[in-house]
């Protein structure tokens, strides 16, 4: 399944450019807030997944994070990435790697993902996928979660998506992530379609207040 991944999402982003992707933001809004609302300094790791095309780490630099991962499993995304920031790329660890094959070398303060969750519909891969975020992410680190909601597509990119709701979240994270917030909202497509994502907040291993 992974190398059948890999392949979809290499001949997207080589057929497709990353203005015209349904998930395309000129200015990423809502991930920014919620980065910023964790009170994370600019030197703190974070971890963008799934985040190769995205503009998330044009705004975090001119932020002043200085600390940024960008992991995508096609790395015709980064080329994009890359030429749009020029020089600027040098400061960006790139890693490319299916999410569920990820062995991470450090822990992150912040792990944000917009854009892949909701594509892992099967039980094993989404189990997998929490096993790596619970090795990668610092005790009281950040996830910062954004999928599907409850009437989301249930398809996009032509792949099969897993809608969610607040509660679906909670069952899959369990008592170990913390809800600080959640948000519906409407996300327009670059061919003006919509498509409703949920941000989600959550701390790890902190005790709810």
């Amino acid at each position: 399944m992974s190398n059948l991944r890999k392949a979809h999402w290499e001949q997207v982003y080589a057929t497709r450019e990353s203005t015209e992707v349904s998930w395309y933001q000129p200015v990423p809004e809502k991930s920014l807030q919620l980065i910023r609302a964790t009170g994370a300094p600019h030197a703190a790791p974070i971890l963008d997944v799934g985040g190769g095309a995205s503009t998330l780490v044009d705004h975090l630099l001119e932020s002043g994070f200085s600390d940024i991962s960008v992991l995508d499993i096609a790395s015709g995304a980064f080329g994009q990435s890359r030429a749009r920031l020029g020089p600027l790329s040098d400061q960006v660890t790139w890693i490319v790697s299916d999410i569920i094959a990820f062995v991470p070398s450090r822990l992150y303060a912040v792990w944000h993902d917009r854009a892949v969750f909701h594509f892992l519909t099967g039980a094993a891969e989404r189990n997998r996928y929490l096993s790596v975020l619970r090795e990668s992410l610092q005790p009281g680190g950040h996830l910062l979660l954004a999928t599907f909601g409850p009437q989301g597509p249930r398809r996009c990119s032509g792949l099969d998506t897993q809608r969610y709701s607040v509660a679906d979240l909670q069952d899959l994270l369990g008592a170990d992530f913390t809800l600080r917030a959640h948000e519906l909202d409407q996300h327009s497509t670059p061919t003006g379609s919509g498509q409703q994502f949920l941000y989600t907040w959550w701390q790890y291993g902190a005790e709810d207040t």
